[in-house]
C-alpha cells in the first residue's frame, strides 16, 4: 500500500496562499472596484473577517476529527448517504472551477497577450502542465509552488511601484458616495470568489504532517491576513491610477504594467507581467485538479488515484470549449449566477456540519459532566 504523502505546516500555508492569490489576483480588482467603487478596500476587508471565520470552522472540524476532511467528519455524524447528497454538488462544483479558471486564462491570453491564437490551444498546453503537476504529488507541488509564488509577489508588487507616478490619492475619496449597499455587494462577490473556497482547500488538511499540526492554525490566518493585503494593495493602486474608470479595466494589473515607463528604458513589460499573472492561474488549477482527483477517488473508492486525473482533465477541456457561447455568458455566470452556487453547494452545507459538530461535542461534554456527577 502506497504510503500517503504528507508536507509540512509552511508547505501548506503556502499552497494555501498560491490557491487564493492565484486567479483572484488577476479578477478581483476590476469587480471589486465596480460593485463598491472607492470602497472597494472596506469590501475585501469585511470578506477577509468572513473568510477568518470560516477558517475558524475549518479549524473546528479538525478538531473533532484531527487527519481527516470535513466530508469524513460528515459521513461520520451524518451517514453516508447525507454526505454523498453533499459532496456530489462538490465534485460538479470543482470541475465547474477548474473550468472557469481555464476559459479565463485563455481568455486573457487571446484578449491580452496572443490575439490570433485559437483559445483552444491555452486550454489545452495549461491543462496538460496542470494536469501533469497534479499527479506528481503534493510533495513536488508544494516545494515547486514556494519558488513559484515568491516570483509572482515580488514581480506583481515591484510593477505595482514603478507606476508611482500614475497614481492619485484623491481617486480614493470619497470612500462610500453611494452609501452601504455597494460596499456590502463588493463583499459578496469577494466572500464567494476566493474565500468561501476555503472549504474547499480544506480537503488538503489530511496531508499536513502530525508533527507540525500545533503551530499550524496560526501560520494559516497569518497566511490569510497576507492574502488579504496582497488582495487590497492592487485594489487601491488601481483605484488610485484609473479613478472613476478603474471598474471599466478589464485586466486591470495587466493594463497598469503598460504604463511603466521609466526614461524610455524600462517599459512594455506588460508581457512579462501576463506571464507571472498566468502563473497563478495555473497553481490554482494543479491544487484544484489535486483536490478533485483525491475527492473524487475517495466517493468512487478507487484504488489507483492517478488513473483519474487524464480523464477529468479532458472532460474539463472539452467543457472550457463548449460551456459558453459568448464571453458575455461566462461574465454573467462568474459574477450573478456562481456567488450564490457557492453558498448554496459550499458554504451552507459546511456550516451544517459545523453545526452538527458543535451540538454533539456540546451533547457529550454534558453526558460526561452528568456520568462525573453521578
Amino acid at each position: 500500500m502506497r504510503q500517503i504523502e504528507t508536507i509540512s505546516s509552511w508547505q501548506l500555508a503556502s499552497l494555501f496562499l498560491a490557491y487564493m492569490t492565484g486567479s483572484a489576483i488577476i479578477n478581483i480588482p476590476t469587480p471589486m472596484v465596480e460593485a463598491a467603487a472607492n470602497g472597494a478596500w472596506l469590501s475585501l476587508l469585511i470578506a477577509n473577517a468572513l473568510g477568518m471565520v470560516l477558517l475558524a470552522c475549518v479549524f473546528y472540524i479538525d478538531q473533532q476529527a484531527p487527519g481527516h476532511s470535513f466530508i469524513d467528519y460528515s459521513e461520520k455524524v451524518l451517514g453516508k448517504w447525507i454526505t454523498l447528497c453533499i459532496a456530489i454538488p462538490l465534485i460538479i462544483l470543482l470541475i465547474l472551477i477548474i473550468t472557469f479558471i481555464i476559459i479565463d486564462i485563455g481568455g486573457f491570453f487571446a484578449n491580452a497577450l496572443m490575439r490570433e491564437t485559437p483559445t483552444y490551444v491555452f486550454h489545452t498546453l495549461i491543462l496538460l502542465v496542470a494536469a501533469m503537476t497534479a499527479r506528481s504529488g503534493i510533495e513536488p507541488m508544494a516545494r515547486m509552488f514556494v519558488w513559484l509564488l515568491i516570483i509572482m509577489v515580488v514581480l506583481s508588487l515591484g510593477v505595482l511601484a514603478l507606476v508611482f507616478r500614475e497614481y492619485r490619492v484623491e481617486h480614493l475619496l470619497p470612500v462610500m458616495p453611494d452609501g452601504i449597499m455597494p460596499i456590502l455587494l463588493g463583499s459578496y462577490r469577494a466572500f464567494s470568489f476566493p474565500y468561501s473556497e476555503l472549504i474547499l482547500f480544506s480537503l488538503l488538511l489530511p496531508f499536513l504532517n502530525k508533527g507540525d499540526r500545533k503551530p499550524f492554525k496560526k501560520i494559516m490566518f497569518f497566511t490569510l491576513i497576507i492574502h488579504g493585503l496582497l488582495m487590497i494593495i492592487p485594489i487601491v493602486l488601481v483605484t488610485m491610477a484609473y479613478g472613476p474608470i478603474a471598474g471599466k479595466v478589464q485586466y486591470s494589473i495587466f493594463n497598469l504594467s503598460r504604463l511603466v515607463n521609466i526614461r524610455d528604458a524600462i517599459e512594455r513589460i506588460e508581457s512579462g507581467i501576463g506571464l507571472v499573472l498566468i502563473v497563478g492561474s495555473y497553481m490554482k488549477t494543479s491544487i484544484m485538479l489535486f483536490i478533485l482527483k483525491e475527492f473524487l477517488s475517495k466517493v468512487l473508492k478507487l484504488q489507483d488515484k492517478q488513473i483519474i486525473i487524464f480523464p477529468i482533465s479532458f472532460l474539463i477541456l472539452l467543457l472550457s470549449l463548449t460551456i459558453f457561447d459568448h464571453e458575455t455568458e461566462f461574465v454573467d455566470a462568474v459574477f450573478v449566477t456562481w456567488p450564490l452556487f457557492m453558498i448554496t453547494i459550499v458554504v451552507l452545507p459546511f456550516l451544517f456540519v459545523t453545526f452538527v459538530a458543535f451540538i454533539k461535542r456540546n451533547k457529550h461534554r454534558s453526558n460526561n459532566k452528568a456520568t462525573s456527577n453521578t
